[in-house]
């Protein structure tokens, strides 16, 4: 899957290298009610990997991915937010797109 720009303008991003995909799919807390899930796509999650768990400055991960570094910033930016929602408003955290629903 690619990711999609927001809004329909502009140019289409950059597609990142993946270097590889994680094994867990999803982060299901403690059922708590029917809240939606938080969708985190496939390049926020490298991103995380890169700089929070191999240790790599935003510009090395970027060379890595193959995108600026403002855009490591900004994917690790949302990809830190979605973690922190998942865990304080107890969301199911989804490691990839929604699947689009059949009209």
């Amino acid at each position: 899957m690619h990711r999609r720009r927001k809004g329909g303008r502009g140019r289409f991003p950059i597609q990142p290298r993946i270097g590889r995909k994680p094994k867990a799919e999803k982060m299901t807390p403690e059922p708590s009610g029917l809240e939606d899930p938080i969708h985190i796509d496939f390049a926020e999650v490298e991103v995380l990997r890169l700089v929070d768990l191999e240790g790599l400055y935003q510009e090395q991960a970027g060379k890595t991915m193959g995108i600026s570094r403002g855009t490591v910033w900004r994917l690790l930016a949302s990809a830190r937010e979605k973690v922190t929602r998942s865990i304080y408003e107890g969301r199911p955290l989804v490691v990839g797109f929604p699947l689009e629903e059949e009209t």
